[in-house]
Order: C-alpha cells, then structure tokens, then sequence
C-alpha cells in the first residue's frame, strides 16, 4: 500500500495555523523520499542535495546499512533511560575516545546541548578547585552555539541575542584571529575560551591557526577550559573526524552532534579526564540521550567514516569541489571569495545575489544553503561524488551567469 501525502499546500495551511511561528515563510518545499544525495518532493520532483539538512545527512538518505540497522534497533529496543546500562551508549563512547583527544564522553539529544553541557563542565571544574569567580567564558563575535539561552549568549551574533536581553550568562566576545584581543579578554574571571573552527552559521569562515594556538596556550597557562564547539565542523566534514586535527592542538572539551547520527539527533559532550573528572553523579543528566536508537546510528556513521572508506572520500571530493569552485572562479567575475574546508564550503558573491543564486538553484534541481545576503553555504553528504560536484558546479555556473529575478 502506497502512502498518501499532503500535498505542499496543505502541509502549508497546517503549519501557518498550529506550529509557533519561528520560521516564518520557509522555502517551499517539502520531501517525501531520499536517496544517496538525492531529496524526492511531494510533487514528485528530484532535487541533489548539497545542503544536507544543515550538514546533518553525513551519510546521505536512506543509507542501505544505516537503514537496515535503525529498523532492526527500532524493531528491537529504542528507549530505556539512563537509569540503566546502555550497550550502543558504551560502545560509541569507546568509538569515540578511541579515534579522538577525549577521554570521556556524554551524550545529549542536539548540539546546543552539547554546548551548554560544555560551558556547564568547564565552570564546574573552576568551582571543584574553589575558584567560584570564574564565570565568564571568551568567545568570537560572528560565531553561532546554540538556542539555548546560555548558547545564545555565548552566540556572538546581535540578532540572534537581542529577544532575550538582558542575557543571563557572561560571555566576552572578540573578533575572531585578533590575538591580542583574545589576550586581553581573559582574566581571573574566565572559565574558558569557546570557539568554532570554521564559523559556518556566518558565512564559512576558517580561524588562522595562530589564532587557534593562542587560544590554546593562553588556556593551558590560565588552567581553564579550552572548548573547540565540532557541532558542525565534526564527524568528517572537514576529511578528518574533527576539525581540530588540522590545527594540532588538543582541546579539553569538544562537542559534536549535526552529522553523528546520520540524521537521528544526537549531541556529544567529549573531554579530557582532567575536566570530564568534575562532573560527579547528579551534576548533569538526561532524558533521551544517549538512547539506543541513536547511540546505534552513530555506530553506523563512525564505523562507515572510519573503516568504510566514507571519510577518505569526503577528503579526495572535498578536494575536487574546491578545485572546481575555484577554476569556477576565474570564469565568474561575480564570484569573490572560496573559502572553508573539503565538504564545508563558502562561496562569497562580490553583491548580494546569494537569495536569487539560491532560487535559481533550486529551479534547476540543486539544495544549496544561503547565509546572509552573499554567501552561498555548500554542505552535502560526505558520500558525494565526483559526479555530483560537477553537476553542481555547471549548475552555480549557469545560475551566476543568469540569476533569478
């Protein structure tokens, strides 16, 4: 039996009436099917996917092993708690700790979880050596680290923060890559310094990796938390599992979530023993995380990355995308700026035509995520091919040359 949809409009009328209006008109579209990097609309219409659900569908849609393992595990056991043991729980902390800086992990449900978590662990270890004044936390302006209302003050972005002022939690905010600022910022106050990788929610960008070491030096000296927020850059968006890795350093606290469960959500709290050892029984807990639906999913999505080859093509594509972006590039005058890492990529238009680049995009059957004005966001499955890029590529190229109106 073939199941009935909605159609868009319907879906439409629904949500404008009972779902709270936080975000406003959406881009209208509504999928009923996936495969590979491809989304299947409820009027049938085929869109390739290089948007992935906001670099979430790590290993594309209906994935055969993942699949064939969620429905086995939803057939089986899907919550429990965490009153009792969980062996997908166990297992995928081990896989973690095992190929990462971590000595411990916990898991969540999201990545603003993960975050508040993070900030929660790195001012419980200032207050478990008595330093009960340190409570402020240093991160960048133009970064994005959650909805929560701690993760929203640790945002350094106005929009997101002015519905909720005066904010609640302490957070120094300095200009990402200016080093003497980030000197200055912390004080005996500082908990820590939190920061993203690769800015994605902003516009795709990378911090220098001077700026990354100092952050990490001036933590090692102060003895406070230094937090790498691997939300989005994590799990092998940037060919390695984290993005920390090219930078060669070693945070003590790092989160995860967005690609570790292929698209069943999960969050991860990942840290050295020196701070994991300050949460005690009853500091921190949760409901859902941890479950063994999820837990079974990030089974799949690392053991894939790690030993099936998912992340080595993410590296070889990653690379043939920038290859291609920039020879694109010289053909494009409109096109200013390629910046970012393998399959987490920004491409900064000289106006602001990335909404109509956008459009146009999606009229010819291509996802692609829009930031602001000028920046067209590039995130898809990390099982992309070679193929696929270049799709994308002739499709960019047709849509600069003759934007929508």
């Amino acid at each position: 039996m073939t199941e009935k949809h909605l159609t868009l409009s319907e879906v439409r009328e629904l949500d404008k009436k009972y779902y709270m209006n936080t975000f406003g008109d959406r881009t209208p579209l509504c999928f009923v099917s996936g495969s590979g990097i491809e989304l299947t609309a409820s009027d049938g219409r085929v869109y390739k996917d290089f948007f992935a659900g906001i670099a979430v569908s790590s290993l594309g849609h209906n994935y055969p092993r993942l699949t064939k393992e969620l429905s086995e595990q939803v057939s089986s056991l899907i919550h429990t708690s965490s009153v009792y043991y969980v062996e997908n729980q166990a297992r995928l902390a081990e896989a973690l700790v095992k190929n990462s800086a971590a000595d411990r992990v916990f898991f969540c449900s999201t990545g603003a979880e993960a975050n508040e978590g993070a900030i929660k662990l790195a001012k419980k270890y200032q207050v478990e050596k008595g330093e009960h004044n340190r409570i402020e936390f240093v991160t960048l302006k133009s970064s994005f680290h959650g909805r929560t209302l701690a993760t929203v003050a640790a945002t350094g972005q106005e929009k997101y923060q002015k519905p909720y002022l005066p904010l609640i939690e302490k957070f120094v905010h300095v200009e990402p890559n200016d080093v003497e600022a980030l000197t200055r910022a912390v004080s005996d106050k500082t908990a820590g310094i939190m920061i993203e990788l690769i800015q994605g929610e902003s516009g795709v960008h990378p911090l220098d990796a001077e700026f990354v070491k100092e952050a990490e030096r001036l933590c090692r000296a102060h003895d406070i938390a230094f937090i790498v927020d691997e939300v989005q850059t994590g799990v092998g968006r940037t060919g390695k599992l984290f993005a920390y890795e090219h930078y060669g350093v070693s945070p003590d606290i790092f989160t995860a979530a967005k690609g570790l469960g292929g698209g069943v959500p999960i969050g991860a709290i990942c840290a050295n023993e020196k701070f994991a050892s300050a949460f005690h029984p009853g500091d921190h807990g949760t409901t859902f995380g941890g479950n063994p639906l999820s837990t079974r999913a990030g089974l799949v999505v690392i053991d894939e990355l790690i030993n099936n080859g998912v992340m080595d093509n993410a590296a070889r594509s990653g690379a043939y995308l920038f290859e291609k972006l920039n020879d694109l590039k010289k053909r494009c005058p409109m096109i200013g700026d390629i910046r970012g890492l393998c399959l987490m990529c920004g491409v900064e238009f000289k106006e602001p035509v990335a909404a109509e680049v956008g459009a146009r995009l999606r009229e010819n059957g291509v996802l692609v995520g829009v930031v602001g004005s000028s920046v067209l966001r590039i995130t898809p499955p990390l099982i992309v091919s070679k193929e696929d890029i270049d799709v994308l590529i002739t499709e960019i190229e047709k849509a600069v040359s003759s934007p929508a109106r």
